[in-house]
């Protein structure tokens, strides 16, 4: 049996190290088959010596967060396994550094992941982003996060947030009230991250000043968009056509930020996404850049990883049949 000692500053921080009821050192126990006993200040860790390393590791990497004031919970504490367990624990400096945008509620708003944190840095150095990945990953939320600051600061005059209807046709049809009214379902989500941002009776005012246009991907034909942060969503529901027209929007002086998850493309047999066509297409354009997500960037609840995880193992069995 091999033991290290993990010395903690603060009795504070050893309360928040090991969680409510010792969750947090329950993961790292059960990730790391070690065992984890608290004295005081210090945190004894038992095992063979490859494991009790990564476990120390991990702990360093939690007393990390606390020190940015994060909050350790279930999804950053297997996060930091993760990292961990893939040798990247040496990068955990760069999460939480800096604070996107304040939410109306006064919530702080930062990258909680590597993945997320590039995503960030790309849209700061680049007029066109495509963020492509699975549910759960932060991409819209943190798209329009972006969209507030700039607005914020002034850098843009109007954020325009988009996303395709995909059932244009008849379902449409079975949904009372005018056009607007039928496609508000569909255009939800946006209207949730905004009114976080901003709260609803600033969201109201900047809509009926123009300030902040949420519509389907339709309204974009034959515009100019300049001085905007635009954002499309669910951009996997496109065909090539949609995605060429939405991007020669562009005017001066915008950003536009395209999100999406290709393996979740609702479109009808036959038709092709135009996001699996335009990653191809603008590849090797200057400023213009990809980054994808993968099931270690999703922020949700645990299960959501593990349900991503089992779809990518079915998909890949489907394809080597």
């Amino acid at each position: 049996m091999f033991e290290r000692i993990v010395n903690v500053d603060r009795m504070e921080t050893v309360v928040s190290l090991f969680g409510s009821f010792d969750e947090n050192m329950k993961l790292i126990e059960s990730a790391f088959g070690v065992k984890a006993v608290c004295r005081g200040t210090e945190i004894k860790l038992q095992g063979d010596e490859e494991t009790t390393a990564k476990a120390e590791r991990a702990i360093n990497g939690m007393m990390l967060l606390l020190r940015k004031g994060e909050t350790l919970n279930e999804q950053n504490v297997r996060y930091v396994i993760g990292l961990v367990n893939d040798g990247g624990d040496s990068k955990l400096n760069a999460i939480g550094s800096d604070i996107v945008c304040v939410t109306a509620k006064g919530k702080p708003i930062k990258a909680k992941t590597l993945g997320q944190k590039k995503y960030l840095d790309a849209i700061r150095k680049n007029t066109i982003v495509i963020g492509v990945g699975p549910a759960g990953t932060g991409k819209t939320y943190l798209a329009v996060a972006m969209a507030v600051n700039a607005f914020r600061a002034k850098e843009v005059n109007r954020i325009i947030l988009t996303r395709p209807a995909v059932e244009a046709g008849e379902k449409l049809g079975f949904l009372p009230g005018d056009l607007q009214q039928k496609v508000d379902p569909y255009l939800r989500p946006l209207y949730d991250a905004l009114f976080d941002m901003l709260g609803a009776e600033n969201f109201q005012r900047y809509q009926e000043r123009g300030n902040i246009e949420v519509a389907p991907l339709a309204y974009m034909r034959g515009r100019t968009l300049d001085d905007s942060f635009i954002i499309l969503d669910e951009a996997q529901n496109t065909t090539p056509e949609q995605m060429k027209m939405f991007l020669t929007r562009l005017g001066f002086n915008s950003k536009i930020v395209v999100t999406g998850d290709i393996t979740q493309i609702d479109l009808p047999d036959g038709k092709h996404s135009g996001l699996v066509e335009v990653m191809k297409i603008l590849k090797n354009v200057n400023d213009i850049e990809t980054v994808r997500f993968s099931e270690r960037d999703v922020v949700r609840h645990k299960l959501v990883q593990d349900i991503i995880k089992a779809y990518e193992k079915f998909e890949e069995a489907k394809r080597r049949k």
